[in-house]
C-alpha cells in the first residue's frame, strides 16, 4: 500500500512539469497534422490529376519520405541543415521533420480515398458545365475527405505518439520532459509508466472524438473500413 501512495505523491509532484511538455506535445501535434493535411492533400492531388511531372514530382516525394525512418529525417533537418547554414530551434526542426514525414502518409490515404470515388461522378459533372476544378472541389473532395476519415485518425495518433522522437534533438515535449524529472530522481519506471498512462488518456479522447466526426460524416452506402 505504501508504495502506491509513493507512485501517486510523485504524480501529484511531477504532474505540472510534465502537463506542461504535454501542451507542447498538442501543439506540435496541431501544427504537423495541420501542415501534413495541406502538403499531403495537394501531393494526392497532383498524383492523381497531376500532369506527368507532376506526378513524378509528387511521386517521388512520397516515395522518398515513406521510405526513410522518421528519426533519419529529423536528424537530417535539425543537425544537418546548419552545415549549408540554415539553423533551427529544436521546436521549429522537429515540426518540420514531423508536419513531412505525415504529408507524405496522408497524401496516400487521400490519394485513396479520392480513386475510391466513381469516375462517373467526374464525367457528369462535366457534363453539365462544371470546370474539372471545380468538379473536384465540390463533388470529389467532399465525398473522398470523408472517405479518409478512418486512416487519418490512424495517422493522427500515430503523430501524437512520434512526437515523443522530438526529445532527442531537445524539444521540450512530453518526453523530454520525463526524462529530465527521472535523470534527477533516479525513479525511471514510476516516471515513464506515469508518462504512458498521459499518452492512453490523450489518445481515448482523441479515438472518441474521431470515432464521433466518422460517425456523423459518413456517407451511407459509401463507407471505407478501418
Amino acid at each position: 500500500m505504501s508504495a502506491f501512495i509513493d507512485f501517486f505523491r510523485l504524480a501529484w509532484e511531477i504532474g505540472p512539469r510534465l502537463l506542461d511538455g504535454t501542451a507542447v506535445t498538442l501543439e506540435l501535434t496541431a501544427i504537423c497534422i495541420t501542415s501534413g493535411f495541406i502538403i499531403g492533400l495537394a501531393v494526392s492531388l497532383g498524383r492523381v490529376y497531376g500532369n506527368k511531372f507532376v506526378y513524378g514530382v509528387t511521386t517521388t516525394f512520397v516515395e522518398m519520405v515513406r521510405g526513410t525512418p522518421l528519426l533519419v529525417q529529423l536528424f537530417i533537418i535539425y543537425y544537418g541543415l546548419p552545415d549549408v547554414g540554415i539553423l533551427l530551434n529544436p521546436l521549429l526542426a522537429a515540426g518540420i521533420a514531423l508536419g513531412i514525414n505525415t504529408s507524405a502518409y496522408q497524401a496516400e490515404y487521400f490519394r485513396g480515398a479520392i480513386q475510391s470515388v466513381s469516375t462517373g461522378q467526374m464525367t457528369a459533372a462535366r457534363s453539365i458545365g462544371m470546370s474539372r476544378f471545380g468538379a473536384i472541389k465540390s463533388i470529389i473532395l467532399p465525398q473522398a475527405l470523408r472517405l479518409a476519415i478512418p486512416s487519418w485518425s490512424n495517422e493522427l495518433i500515430y503523430m501524437l505518439k512520434y512526437t515523443s522522437l522530438a526529445f532527442t534533438v531537445g524539444a521540450p515535449e512530453l518526453m523530454a520532459k520525463a526524462k529530465i524529472i527521472a535523470a534527477r530522481n533516479f525513479r525511471y519506471l514510476e516516471v515513464f509508466i506515469i508518462v504512458a498512462f498521459i499518452y492512453i488518456i490523450i489518445v481515448t479522447g482523441f479515438t472518441k472524438v474521431l470515432d464521433y466526426v466518422e460517425e456523423r460524416v459518413k456517407i451511407p452506402g459509401l463507407e471505407s473500413g478501418k
